[in-house]
């Protein structure tokens, strides 16, 4: 069985309120639509998780299973989201709303009203340094579209993905399955949004703290889903040095 190693340029360990947590990533084939989420967390996650752990599973990877994400080719954007995406910022970590294609696809999922209301919105706040206000009011599925990147892993950098149905209960079914917490995570190297989660007991704060740093990567490390576990760490005392036997023959002979 293969063994769980970090990311390139990743850290394995990160301490979380005095405790250390590791962060094991897990490799899969490239999902894809069709996929069966369950059978993929079986065959991959299965020979390694163990009590207590947490998975933390990629939204994108749990909405591509559902049949969410789709070609740019296939979506024929408006005169209103190809409007509407010239006034979005562009991250370098996530291009969000900021294609015609996502923009397209926020329109269909929430509705032209919705959409429009928050961009009135968020246009007549942002001068008062009010940031935001567009996805308070578009929602968290808005918020959580992900869009075409170079960066990528194809051939998803020429897809739009909306984010995935019933969050919480896909969680729930994995977490039945693997007998283990559940999270599915937005998680980029920005941020971390908690989209879905199988027990309200798990802290948001506390899984945001634990992969705050993005340890699942965003390229083509192929690896969507995570396993956080606390490890003890022993800590090696330095040895104490030896006297040498010239030193201890001169104090003997004073």
């Amino acid at each position: 069985m293969k063994r769980l190693i970090a990311n390139p340029e990743k850290k394995l360990l990160r301490t979380v309120n005095g405790d250390i947590y590791a962060r094991y990533p897990v490799k899969t084939h490239v999902v894809k639509n069709g996929d069966d989420l369950l059978e993929v967390m079986n065959k991959y996650v299965r020979p390694f998780v163990k009590p207590n752990d947490i998975i933390f599973v990629s939204e994108k990877m749990v909405a591509i299973t559902q049949g969410r994400a789709y070609c740019i080719d296939d979506i024929k954007p408006s005169f209103t989201a190809k409007f509407l995406s010239k006034f979005v910022y562009k991250s370098p970590y996530g291009i969000g709303l900021g294609s015609p294609w996502t923009m397209e696809l926020a329109l269909r999922e929430v509705g032209y009203f919705r959409i429009l209301f928050a961009a009135f919105a968020a246009a007549i706040t942002k001068p008062f340094g009010i940031r935001g206000v567009f996805y308070k009011i578009s929602g968290r599925k808005i918020a959580a579209i992900d869009g075409p990147c170079s960066y990528t892993l194809p051939p998803y950098n020429k897809y739009a993905v909306l984010a995935p149905l019933n969050p919480d209960k896909v969680a729930k079914e994995i977490s039945d399955s693997l007998g283990a917490t559940v999270v599915i995570v937005d998680a980029n190297d920005l941020g971390v949004d908690i989209i879905g989660k199988s027990s309200k007991n798990i802290s948001n704060e506390f899984i945001k703290n634990a992969i705050q740093d993005n340890p699942l990567g965003q390229s083509a490390q192929q690896t969507p889903i995570g396993i956080i576990r606390k490890v003890k760490i022993k800590l090696k005392l330095p040895m104490p040095k030896k006297k040498s036997s010239q030193a201890i023959g001169t104090k003997q002979a004073r």
